[in-house]
């Protein structure tokens, strides 16, 4: 043993408030993108999704799936593969445009006339819409609503006074019968500011709870080498599933 701390020893932190005046400017993210500052993508999919995916997906066909702040992420590739609609939303065209040139899809652009300035950019095929704004513009351009939303790098993404304000823009996106599946991390946020930031259960009740449903389908040590240089000693990974109430 290393001695590191593991899941029977920590309970979630009880400070929730450390982190809550932090804040990232959208051009410190996409400077992140064009600094190549992108740990947080995952070359190989998530391995939580691809344990749950039949428990995510039920056996349906013809969903539609929406990422928020989805990057170059490869698991809108494994949706869009079995059939289903695939859209989201990402403020780094860089990281855009990166998803279909590593998954060697040919797409067109096109602005999008509610927001100035926005571009979506749509796969040949026509099953992906990734949409190039702040997701906080994202309801001006009446997209719709989803069977599906996976949440993974969103939520712990968002500044924390801002969560209220994406948790209602996300709810506003659920379809009937929705399964929502959500990421978020558990360290000492003492030892670190953040991003990611610090998500606690109390912290997704409070801004999913009067809707859903919420069941943790999992909790795994997610901590690297890398992680140390953030000054902590502990990470977790916790999947929830969100559910209509």
């Amino acid at each position: 043993m290393d001695g590191r701390i593991t899941s029977l020893d920590i309970e979630e932190y009880p400070n929730t408030e450390v982190q809550k005046n932090q804040v990232l400017t959208l051009e410190e993210w996409q400077d992140k993108w064009v600094n190549r500052n992108t740990a947080f993508h995952q070359e190989q999919g998530h391995q939580l999704l691809k344990k749950h995916l039949d428990t995510f997906l039920k056996g349906e066909s013809g969903l539609r799936v929406f990422f928020p702040l989805c990057g170059k992420a490869v698991e809108m590739k494994w949706f869009a593969d079995r059939g289903h609609s695939v859209i989201g939303v990402e403020i780094s065209e860089l990281g855009i445009r990166e998803f279909f040139t590593e998954q060697n899809l040919s797409y067109s652009e096109e602005p999008i006339t509610e927001i100035p300035g926005a571009k979506v950019f749509k796969s040949s095929s026509g099953n992906i819409s990734l949409y190039c704004c702040s997701i906080f513009d994202l309801p001006r351009t009446n997209i719709g609503k989803f069977d599906r939303i996976w949440d993974r790098g969103a939520l712990v993404a968002i500044n924390p006074g801002d969560r209220k304000c994406y948790a209602d823009i996300m709810s506003s996106l659920l379809g009937k019968k929705f399964q929502y599946l959500v990421c978020v991390l558990s360290y000492d946020p003492t030892k670190h500011p953040g991003p990611p930031f610090y998500v606690p259960q109390a912290e997704i009740e409070r801004l999913f709870g009067k809707i859903c449903n919420i069941h943790c389908l999992e909790k795994v040590d997610a901590f690297e080498e890398r992680h140390k240089s953030w000054g902590i000693d502990y990470l977790f990974e916790k999947l929830y599933l969100l559910t209509e109430k």
